[in-house]
């Protein structure tokens, strides 16, 4: 009982003062206190409703100029970059900041979810220190907005695929050193291959047999390429790029020297706390499901599109479920680099039992007690565009050195609900966007429009099927 309450005063301590008053009951500003990390960690589970609900604040929350928001003197960049010259603008609907609130994008059907081809955002990796005013694929890549539902699920997955690779490669190079010889090994990670590697008897790995990850084996299974490792990467990159708001663990003093980089004239705007409760909220966030009123008509379809999927092939790469060991959601994550807060970095970690979650209850285990997460993607990266179906290939830059013409395997958990389609956003139907697979997809589309009508409306029906449902 006593170590209960002293969690709970831990938590008071950490999140209470969210409900102080603020200078006036009409006051625009969203942050009149911060969230210390530490404190977070140390109250344990008794903090993680209180940090999961600030999270939604925060995520809904419209970011002021007194709060920090615009970046005047910052550029977009993911690396701290000051601008040349000049003011950067409030608004700047190509090079940003572009929004002050999550849910400016992530809102369709519900807070979380998608967005309209209107809320389309630019990635400007190769320019990242210009401004620019025109949506020409010369200068940026235009992205439609991604369903961040069953996030924290997704994170686990890719953490795991992580460990099993890494230790994949380890086992290869402890053996090519104790026999002397090269040793080849197949990188295989919940029934998904990567390609393979041959390990030297010197220690030196040949990578050139890597498929679909980069080559340090880390499965990055968030943004349309498959770029960021973690919630919390893809936060503090957001935070930056779209309202303005500078994460202390990347723009703070000990990586610029400054407590305002931006010159904003808010010192520390975004604490590693408050980080972690729009991590908490996102980790949370339900997964989607399957739509269960479903008239006759409908249902019927949708169970026979759903054998055709598999037949057609379009399951070799969106793989109905992987099975996940664990539900503990441990933030920071294990494998993020300099810029985001590391678990090296702090004294404890925020642990989210997802377990405990009202949406853990609808998931399936199977025989070895692990998760099935329903997700229909293998988070693999795969080359989408070929000589003869090329309307995927409309990127000019790389981001994070992928080809522009590969992609990250689309979850299609949801996708019911997150049209228009594609990662541009400017594919009004299912039918266009699967047309539109070429490359190392075409066999499945392929056998898609060999199809008969009918077979294909199966398939639609069973796509239309999978949706985001508001809790």
């Amino acid at each position: 009982m006593k170590r209960a309450a002293m969690a709970a005063g831990f938590a008071i301590v950490a999140l209470g003062a969210m409900s102080q008053v603020r200078g006036a009951s009409w006051d625009e500003k969203i942050f009149s206190s911060h969230l210390d990390f530490d404190a977070i960690a140390q109250a344990g589970p008794s903090a993680i409703p209180m940090l999961i609900e600030r999270g939604r604040v925060l995520f809904k929350a419209k970011f002021t100029t007194e709060d920090g928001a615009g970046r005047p003197k910052a550029t977009q960049a993911i690396v701290p970059t000051k601008r040349k010259r000049g003011i950067n603008p409030a608004f700047t609907r190509t090079s940003g900041p572009d929004s002050n609130s999550c849910a400016g994008c992530h809102n369709d059907p519900i807070t979380g979810g998608s967005g309209d081809f209107v809320a389309n955002v630019f990635v400007s990796e190769g320019f990242e220190s210009a401004e620019f005013d025109n949506t020409d694929p010369t200068f940026s890549s235009e992205r439609h907005t991604t369903p961040l539902m069953g996030a924290g699920l997704v994170e686990l997955l890719a953490r795991e695929m992580t460990a099993d690779l890494q230790a994949t490669r380890q086992d290869a190079v402890k053996r090519a050193w104790a026999s002397g010889e090269e040793q080849r090994a197949d990188l295989v990670s919940k029934g998904v291959r990567f390609g393979a590697i041959v390990a030297k008897p010197d220690g030196v790995v040949d990578l050139s047999g890597v498929e679909g990850v980069d080559a340090d084996l880390i499965v990055r299974p968030f943004s349309r390429k498959g770029v960021f490792t973690s919630l919390r990467q893809f936060t503090i990159n957001a935070l930056n790029i779209h309202h303005g708001m500078e994460a202390m663990e990347r723009f703070g003093v000990r990586w610029t020297g400054t407590h305002d980089f931006a010159e904003s004239g808010v010192p520390d705007a975004v604490t590693p706390g408050d980080v972690s409760a729009l991590v908490a909220f996102q980790a949370t966030l339900a997964p989607p499901t399957v739509k269960q009123d479903l008239p006759d008509d409908w249902r019927v379809a949708a169970e026979a599109g759903a054998r055709e999927f598999t037949t057609l092939g379009c399951a070799s790469c969106h793989i109905s479920t992987l099975p996940l060991k664990s539900l503990t959601f441990t933030d920071p994550a294990p494998y993020d680099m300099a810029g985001t807060l590391r678990a090296s970095e702090t004294s404890r970690s925020i642990r989210i039992d997802l377990s405990k979650m009202p949406f853990a209850g609808q998931l399936r285990q199977n025989d070895k007690g692990e998760w099935l997460i329903p997700l229909f993607s293998d988070l693999k990266r795969h080359l989408m565009v070929d000589a003869q179906v090329s309307a995927l290939g409309n990127e000019l830059q790389a981001q994070r050195f992928v080809e522009r013409d590969v992609f990250l395997t689309p979850r299609l958990w949801g996708v019911g609900s997150t049209a228009p389609y594609g990662h541009r956003g400017d594919f009004r139907s299912l039918d266009e966007i699967i047309s539109a697979h070429g490359g190392e997809a075409r066999f499945a589309r392929d056998a898609y429009l060999s199809c008969d009508k009918a077979m294909r409306d199966d398939v639609i029906a069973f796509l239309r099927s999978l949706e985001i449902k508001a809790p």
